[in-house]
C-alpha cells in the first residue's frame, strides 16, 4: 500500500455493518393482529399447556369482569397485568394456565332488558320470567363475544374456548350447592334489619356497590321534652339531637347519650334573629358542643344551668316531638359507646330501623321493636302517621314544618357532606329495615376462618392486609339477598308456621341436580312440590324467590372453576384486582371460602390501584377525560400499553395520557433500537464462533456479571408480582449500558476487527447471551414485539419466544470485585464524554475519534482499575494517557467526580480509510492502520482463496 497511492480503495465492503430485516419503525397496529393469527394458527395456549405437562402449577385466578359494555382502560391495566405475571411464571418453568371468566348476573344487565319493556310499554312483572331471564342471558353473551375479542387484541393468552361464565348451568348448580352448605351449617337466617337500600333500584345493595359522593343534606336539631326526668337538674329542660336525615324522625324509638360525656343545661337568655328557640327555653348538650349548637341555633346569650355526666342520664324518658299525633310512645333514654363528641349535641338520634348502630344497640343490646316506616320504593307506608305516602327524598320540609308546628325544632340549615350512593344509579342510598337473607360472620365462627385466613395469605401491597383485615374485623353479616330477577335464586324453603329453614339432603339434592340439568331457571319454571318430594307438602312452605347477590356468585368462583377444573387448582396461587376488591371479591371469596372449608381460596393476593387521567383525575364520561384502550391501540399498538402497565408503580393510582403515552412510545423506539442494533451484530452467529467466559476481555466479563445481577432481580421481583423496577432496570440496561456505554465501545470491534479475532468473538458471545434475555425477559411485558424480534433471528419457522424458558445464569458471571473496578473506569469515562462533548459542541472536532485524551486523577485505584486495558479504546478515542498527577488550569472536570480532569487535544497522524482511528501507524504505512491491514490482508486471501 502506498501512501501516494492516487486510486484509494473503497474499504466498505471489508467492514462487518450490522445486516438486519427489522425495521426500525415497528408499525405495530398493522403487525399486532398478524402474530395474533399466527398465535391463533399455532394454538399458542393449548400448545404451551402441553409444553408445561408435569411441572409445577401456578394458577392465577381471573376475577371476572363483568359482561356489559366495551373494556376501558382499567380493565386493560387488569388483564395486561395478568398476562405479564402468567407469562413470566411460564417462563419461569412453571405450567401456568390462565382461565378468564366472566361476571354474567345482576342488575345492570336486568336494567337492560327492563329498559327495552319500558319503551314498550311494558312491566316486567308482566313478562314470562323465564323468558326475561333468558333475554339477560343473550345480553350478556354478546357482550362477553366483545370483550373476549378486546382482551384477546391486549396480547392476552388464556383459554378463550372455554372461559368460565357465572350463568353456565354448572356454575349455577355450584352456587346454590355453596349456598345450601351455609343453610345446612346455620348460618344461613332470613332477619329483619336495616341495610343499604336504594329506592331506585329497589333493592339492597351489598356495601361493594356503594360509592361515595359528596351530597348536600338538610340538617337539624330537634328538642325532645321528658317524660321521665332522671335527676332535678333536668327538670323543664328538653334533650337535644341534630341529625342529617329528616326524613329517619318518624322512625325514632330512643335517643343515646354517652354516660362519660360532660354534659351542660343552658338557659336561652337571648335568641337572635330568625331563631326557632325562645328565651326562657332550657336545653340540654354536651359541653364541648354548645358553641357550635348555639350558632347553629342563633341563640345569641344563654346561662349554664347545671353540669352533669352522662351517666345521670341513665333511665330517663323523652317523648317523641309528634306525641299526641301518632306517636305516643316514650323515646327511652339509652348508654351509647358510639355516641362523641366529633359533631352534633352529644346525642344521638336513634332510628333502629335506618342504621346499623342505631339497630344494634336499640334492638339487639334494648329490645326495641324496630319499626317498619319505609317502602321499597323509599315511600312512607300508608301506616305512618302525619307523612304517609311521601318519598323520603322530599320529606324534609314537611317534617320541619311538623315540627315546627310542635315547638320542637331547634334550628334547620345544611350540610355538604360524604354520603352513600348507588355505584349503577349514582342515586343517593337509605338504610332501610327489609326482611332480607343473611350470613352469620358468629354462628360458625366465619369472622374468626376469615381473619386467620387474611394472616396465612400474602398480601401485596403489604398495607393492604390491614385494610381488608379491618373490613373483616368490624363487617356486620353478610347480606345476601337481592329483590331482583336476574341472578341464582335462593333456593330454600322455609315453614310457613314456624319460620324454620328446611333441612333435607334429599331435597337439597334434587334442587342442585335440577339447577345442573336446566340452569337456575329450574327454581322458577318447576313446580316446588317436584322439589320437596312424597315427605313434604308446598302448601306449608314459602319458597323463597329472592336472588343471590352477585358477590356471592363470584365469591363461589373458587369452587366451580379452580376446584372443577383439571387444569387448575385450588387454592390458587393469585388473585390479582383493583384496591377496591378489598370489600369486593377479595372479601366475598374469602367469606365464602372459609364458611365452605375453612380455609382462604388464595395464597397470595395482589391489588393495583384505579386509573386517573393524565392531570390525576379520576377518570369520567362526564369530564370527558377517559382514555379508550381501543384508541391506543389503534393509534400506537397494544405493546405500547402494555409497557406503560409495567412502568407505572400499579400498586399505587396510576395517570394515563396523551403526554404519558408519548412518552412510552419513545421508551418502546429506545428499546426497539437496542433490539435492532443486536439482531443486525448477531447476523451469522454460530455456536463454533462462540467464546467461554475465561477466554474475554474484562469489559465482556463485566456485562456478563451484569446479566448475572438482572436475572437475580427480575426474578426476585416477578416472584412478588412486582414489575415496575424490572421495566426500570430492563430499560436503564437497555439505553446506559448498552446503547451509551457498551455498544458504543465495542462497535469499532464489531465492524473492524478481523472476523475470528478472539475479541470480536468475545463481543459476539455476549451480544447472543444478552439477545437471549434481553428478548425472553421483554417477552411477557412486550408480547408482540418480542416475537417479532425472535422471529427475525431465527426464521418464521422457530418456535414462539412465549415458549421459552428464561435462560439460567452460570454462577461464575458473578464478579462483584470486577463490577467495582467497573463502576470506577464508567465514572472516569463519563468526565472524557463530557469533555469531548464540549469540544464537538465547541467545533474543535467532529467525531471523538479525532481526539487525543490527557486523563489527570488524583486517587491511584484508578491507575489500578485502568491497568493492562486500552484506555484509548475504552474512551472511543484515538490516543488516551492515564496521568497520576494534579490536573492542570483549565482541565474539564464533573462536579460529581472528583478527582478526575481531562485535557483534550488533536490526535497526531492520519486517518485509517477503514476504522477513521488517527494514528501514526497510518502515516507510516498508507491508508490502513495495522489492525485494519492484517484484517483486509485477511479477506484478500479468504476472496481469492
Amino acid at each position: 500500500m502506498s501512501a501516494d497511492n492516487s486510486e484509494k480503495r473503497d474499504y466498505r465492503d471489508t467492514v462487518f455493518l450490522p445486516k438486519t430485516d427489522f425495521p426500525m419503525r415497528a408499525g405495530l397496529p398493522q403487525r399486532e393482529p398478524e402474530f395474533l393469527k399466527r398465535w391463533e394458527k399455532d394454538a399458542i395456549y393449548k400448545t404451551l399447556r402441553e409444553d408445561a405437562k408435569g411441572r409445577d402449577k401456578f394458577v392465577l385466578h381471573d376475577g371476572p369482569p363483568y359482561a356489559n359494555g366495551n373494556i376501558h382502560i382499567g380493565h386493560a391495566m387488569n388483564k395486561i397485568l395478568k398476562d405479564v405475571i402468567v407469562k413470566s411464571q411460564q417462563m419461569q418453568g412453571k405450567d401456568a394456565p390462565y382461565v378468564p371468566g366472566w361476571d354474567c348476573h345482576g342488575l345492570p344487565i336486568e336494567w337492560k332488558i327492563e329498559e327495552k319493556y319500558r319503551k314498550k310499554k311494558k312491566n316486567k312483572d308482566d313478562v314470562d320470567p323465564v323468558e326475561f331471564r333468558k333475554e339477560c342471558r343473550a345480553f350478556a353473551d354478546e357482550w362477553i363475544g366483545v370483550q373476549r375479542e378486546e382482551f384477546k387484541r391486549l396480547g392476552i393468552f388464556g383459554d378463550w374456548e372455554k372461559p368460565y361464565l357465572t350463568m353456565d348451568y354448572a356454575a349455577e348448580a355450584q352456587i346454590v350447592e355453596e349456598l345450601l352448605k351455609f343453610s345446612t351449617s346455620g348460618a344461613l337466617y332470613r332477619g329483619s334489619k336495616p341495610v343499604m337500600w336504594s329506592p331506585v333500584e329497589k333493592t339492597a345493595l351489598a356495601e361493594a356497590e356503594v360509592e361515595y359522593h359528596d351530597h348536600t343534606s338538610v340538617q337539624i336539631d330537634v328538642s325532645f321534652p321528658f317524660v321521665k326526668v332522671p335527676h332535678e337538674d333536668l327538670e323543664g329542660a328538653r334533650v337535644v339531637i341534630w341529625t342529617t336525615t329528616p326524613w329517619t324522625i318518624p322512625a325514632n324509638r330512643a335517643v343515646c347519650y354517652g354516660p362519660d360525656i360532660d354534659y351542660i343545661v343552658i338557659e336561652v337568655t337571648e335568641a337572635g334573629e330568625g331563631a326557632q328557640v325562645a328565651e326562657g327555653d332550657r336545653l340540654v348538650v354536651a359541653e364541648a358542643l354548645v358553641l357550635e349548637f348555639v350558632k347553629r341555633a342563633r341563640i345569641e346569650n344563654y346561662l349554664v344551668i347545671s353540669h352533669l355526666k352522662g351517666k345521670a342520664l341513665e333511665g330517663g324518658a323523652l317523648a317523641h316531638p309528634w306525641r299526641g299525633q301518632g306517636y305516643d310512645l316514650d323515646v327511652p333514654m339509652l348508654p351509647g359507646d358510639h355516641v362523641t363528641t366529633e359533631a352534633g349535641t352529644g346525642f344521638v338520634h336513634t332510628a333502629p330501623g335506618h342504621g346499623d348502630d342505631d339497630y344494634q344497640v336499640a334492638h339487639v343490646k334494648f329490645g326495641i321493636e324496630v319499626p317498619y316506616t319505609v317502602d321499597e320504593s323509599g315511600c312512607y307506608y300508608e301506616h305512618v302517621p302525619l307523612v304517609a305516602g311521601e318519598h323520603v327524598y322530599k320529606v324534609a320540609d314537611k317534617v320541619c314544618e311538623l315540627l315546627t308546628d310542635a315547638s320542637a325544632l331547634a334550628s334547620k340549615g345544611h350540610l355538604t357532606h360524604s354520603y352513600p350512593h348507588s355505584w349503577r344509579s349514582k342515586a343517593p342510598l337509605i338504610f332501610r329495615n327489609t326482611p332480607q337473607w343473611f350470613i352469620s360472620m358468629e354462628k360458625s365462627g366465619l369472622r374468626g376462618k376469615a381473619l386467620k385466613g387474611i394472616e396465612d395469605t400474602n398480601w401485596y401491597p403489604a398495607v393492604s392486609e390491614n385494610r381488608i383485615r379491618a373490613m373483616v374485623a368490624d363487617r356486620p353479616d353478610w347480606v345476601i339477598s337481592r329483590q331482583r330477577a336476574w341472578g341464582v335464586p335462593i333456593t330454600v324453603f322455609v315453614h310457613k308456621k314456624t319460620g324454620e329453614l328446611l333441612q333435607d339432603a334429599d331435597v337439597n339434592a334434587r334442587i342442585v341436580a335440577a339447577v345442573k340439568d336446566g340452569g337456575a331457571d329450574a327454581w322458577v319454571a318447576i313446580p316446588a312440590q317436584d322439589f320437596l318430594g312424597d315427605k313434604y307438602d308446598a302448601e306449608d312452605y314459602e319458597q323463597v324467590h329472592d336472588i343471590l347477590d352477585v358477590w356471592f356468585d363470584s365469591g363461589c368462583t373458587h369452587a366451580f372453576v379452580c376446584e372443577a377444573r383439571d387444569d387448575l387448582q385450588s387454592p390458587a396461587d393469585l388473585y390479582l384486582e383493583g384496591s377496591d376488591q378489598h370489600r369486593g371479591w377479595f372479601q366475598s371469596s374469602l367469606l365464602e371460602s372459609c364458611g365452605t372449608r375453612g380455609v382462604a381460596p388464595y395464597k397470595n393476593v395482589l391489588t393495583h390501584g384505579f386509573t386517573m387521567d393524565g392531570e390525576g383525575r379520576k377518570m369520567s364520561k362526564s369530564l370527558g377525560n377517559t382514555v379508550a384502550p381501543q384508541k391506543i391501540i389503534q393509534q400506537y399498538g397494544a405493546d405500547i400499553l402494555r409497557l406503560w402497565v409495567t412502568s407505572v408503580n400499579y400498586m399505587e393510582d396510576v395517570r394515563i395520557g396523551d403526554q404519558i403515552i408519548q412518552g412510552q412510545v419513545d421508551a418502546y423506539r429506545k428499546i426497539r433500537n437496542t433490539m435492532r442494533y443486536l439482531l443486525g451484530n448477531l447476523a451469522g452467529f454460530t455456536e463454533e464462533e462462540r467464546l467461554p467466559a475465561a477466554e474475554m476481555p474484562e469489559l465482556e466479563r463485566y456485562i456478563l456479571h451484569r446479566l448475572a445481577d438482572l436475572d437475580t432481580l427480575i426474578r426476585e421481583k416477578a416472584n412478588t408480582f412486582d414489575y415496575n423496577p424490572i421495566f426500570q432496570a430492563l430499560y436503564q440496561f437497555c439505553i446506559v449500558e448498552l446503547s451509551s456505554f457498551y455498544f458504543d465501545i465495542r462497535k469499532d470491534s464489531l465492524y473492524c476487527d478481523a472476523e475470528g479475532s478472539n475479541r470480536r468473538r468475545a463481543v459476539r458471545t455476549v451480544l447472543d447471551e444478552v439477545f437471549n434475555r434481553l428478548t425472553t425477559w421483554f417477552a411477557p411485558i412486550l408480547a408482540f414485539t418480542a416475537e417479532e424480534v425472535w422471529l427475525s433471528r431465527f426464521g418464521d419457522d422457530a418456535e414462539s419466544v412465549h415458549r421459552q424458558a428464561w435462560p439460567e445464569t452460570p454462577a461464575d458471571w458473578k464478579n462483584d470485585a470486577l463490577a467495582e473496578k467497573w463502576t470506577m473506569i464508567r465514572r472516569l469515562r463519563r468526565v472524557v464524554t463530557g469533555a469531548l462533548e464540549l469540544d464537538r459542541r465547541e467545533k474543535r472536532i467532529g467525531a471523538s475519534l479525532q481526539a487525543d485524551v490527557a486523563i489527570y486523577v488524583a486517587d491511584h485505584a484508578y491507575v489500578d482499575a485502568l491497568g493492562g486495558l486500552d484506555v484509548a479504546e475504552l474512551m472511543i478515542t484515538s490516543s488516551a494517557r492515564l496521568i497520576e498527577d494534579a490536573a492542570p488550569e483549565g482541565a474539564f472536570t464533573l462536579d460529581d467526580v472528583k478527582g478526575v480532569a481531562v485535557v483534550t487535544a488533536a490526535a497526531s497522524g492520519d486517518k485509517c480509510e477503514r476504522c477513521w482511528v488517527v494514528s501514526e501507524e497510518v502515516s507510516a504505512h498508507g491508508e490502513l492502520c495495522n489492525r485494519c491491514a492484517d484484517a483486509v490482508t485477511g479477506l484478500d486471501v479468504q476472496a481469492a482463496g
